[in-house]
């Protein structure tokens, strides 16, 4: 039977909410993060970690986007000498329409091939995150490649952190997409699974945050 493990991604900045996303209250008072926690959960997995600075799995390069995040958990993994699962199944922590439901069919369409696996809209929009990503040599060769590591396990904490520094002076942080081009991957059709398209927005603002309230009362949603 193959692991996949859970991962919250709660490390950004929140510099355009002004606050931290992951600590934002629903209507039942309970934060993003435990809501996004639960959803991986409802989700079939009955392993989830935290990926953010005061979280479970602090940073191990700063301010290196969701890549980063990924290679964190994948660093804390091997630095912990735990079982490095067969895949991940990955959210951000500001998702307030998901849905387990929709995280289910998102992983058993990746299971399912063994690629990376992302969501697409009804306006074939891709959505990169949620994603479902298989921890295999194309994941470990491209975080290599990314952050100069010559191995993912040997390298010291400090070390990455001045390399990437260096390198941050020139270029961004990898992104997903860039990623995904990097291994085998394929989309899920939102409309496939029966749910809305409204469960991929993101509140990355006060007023992204206002919007989704409204959508908790039209859904009766807690």
């Amino acid at each position: 039977m193959t692991s996949c493990l859970g991962v919250v991604l709660a490390g950004g900045l929140s510099s355009r909410m002004g606050e931290d996303k992951s600590k934002l209250l629903r209507k039942n008072q309970e934060s993003m993060l435990n809501f996004s926690c639960q959803l991986l959960r409802d989700s079939g997995l009955s392993d989830v970690v935290i990926s953010g600075d005061e979280y479970q799995i602090p940073d191990a390069i700063k301010q290196s986007g969701p890549v980063g995040g990924i290679y964190s958990v994948l660093y804390y993994l091997n630095q912990q000498q735990m079982k490095q699962p067969d895949s991940f199944l990955i959210i951000p922590v500001d998702l307030p329409l998901m849905t387990a439901s929709a995280l289910t069919s998102l992983r058993l369409a990746g299971e399912l091939k063994q690629q990376a696996t992302f969501f697409t809209d009804s306006q074939n929009k891709q959505h990169n995150i949620p994603l479902f990503l298989p921890n295999n040599a194309f994941l470990t060769l491209f975080i290599e490649k990314s952050f100069n590591g010559k191995t993912l396990i040997a390298q010291d904490n400090k070390h990455l952190n001045h390399q990437a520094k260096k390198k941050n002076n020139h270029k961004q942080a990898p992104s997903i997409r860039a990623l995904l081009k990097n291994m085998p991957h394929q989309s899920v059709a939102l409309t496939s699974t029966g749910e809305a398209n409204n469960i991929l927005f993101n509140s990355n603002t006060p007023q992204d945050w206002q919007l989704a309230q409204q959508q908790f009362a039209n859904m009766g949603t807690l």
